[in-house]
C-alpha cells in the first residue's frame, strides 16, 4: 500500500500519541522505546523509515537550512539522554520537552520542563550546545549532517506551590560533558515546514514537530 507523505506524517504522531494516552501519559509529553511494547517500536520505527524516502529536502544544509530554525516540539526518541528523563530521582517527572534552534548563530539549546509527583515544585533542564555543518568524505558542501559540541547544562526551579522562585532560576549551572572518544552527530533524515526527524551517530532516532 503507497502513502501520501502527509498520511504517514498524520499516521506517525498519532500513533505516538495515542500510545502515550494508553500508557497514562500526557500526548504532549515524549515518550521513548523503553516504555513500549516492540510491536509498536515495529510500528513506529516501520511509518518513520517510510516517512524518510519521501523527505522533500534531502539536503537541508544546503538549501534549506532556515527550516531548521525555530521551536521543535520532541515526541518520540531512543536516545539514552530521552530515556534518562524518565528516571528523574528525588520524585521528578518529565513535562514537554523541546529543542530551540538559532541557525544564524549555529547553537540551540534543548529544554525539558519537569514536575514533582507531589505537583509543589516545577522546574526545568536545559543544555545549551553549538554545532557545526559537516562535510562528509567526496562531498564539497554539507549535507545533512551535524557535529554536536554540548557546553553548559542548566538545573532550575521556577515555582515552589504555584509561586515563582527567581533565585532558583537556575538553581544549578555546569559544564556539560560530551561523548568520551567521539564527536556527537545528527544527521537530518526528513524535514518539512512541521516536522523533523533526526537520527544521532550512535543510531538514536528522534521525532518533533514545530511548535509556536
Amino acid at each position: 500500500m503507497s502513502y501520501s507523505r502527509l498520511t504517514l506524517k498524520q499516521e506517525l504522531l498519532s500513533t505516538i500519541k495515542n500510545t502515550a494516552v494508553n500508557l497514562g501519559i500526557n500526548p504532549e509529553y515524549p515518550i521513548n522505546d523503553q516504555m513500549i511494547s516492540s510491536g509498536v517500536i515495529s510500528q513506529i520505527s516501520d511509518l518513520t523509515e517510510k516517512l524518510e524516502k519521501l523527505n522533500p529536502f534531502p539536503k537541508p544544509l544546503q538549501f534549506t537550512a532556515n527550516l531548521l530554525d525555530g521551536n521543535w516540539q520532541l515526541h518520540y526518541s531512543t536516545a539514552r539522554e530521552i530515556r534518562f528523563l524518565n528516571k528523574l530521582p528525588f520524585g521528578f517527572k518529565v513535562k514537554q520537552v523541546y529543542q530551540l534552534i538559532d541557525v544564524v548563530s549555529a547553537s540551540f539549546f534543548n529544554l525539558a520542563f519537569v514536575e514533582h509527583e507531589s505537583k509543589l515544585l516545577e522546574g526545568y533542564v536545559k543544555v545549551t550546545a553549538s554545532f557545526t555543518a559537516k562535510i562528509e568524505e567526496g562531498e564539497i558542501l554539507p549535507d545533512s549532517i551535524i557535529n554536536v559540541n554540548f557546553e553548559k547544562r542548566f538545573i532550575a526551579i521556577q515555582k515552589i506551590a504555584g509561586l515563582e522562585t527567581p533565585f532558583f532560576d537556575p538553581l544549578q549551572q555546569f559544564d556539560a560533558r560530551n561523548p568520551q572518544g567521539r564527536i556527537p552527530s545528527l544527521k537530518i533524515t526528513y524535514i518539512d515546514e512541521n516536522m523533523r526527524i533526526g537520527r544521532g551517530g550512535d543510531g538514536s532516532l528522534f521525532i518533533l514537530s514545530k511548535s509556536n
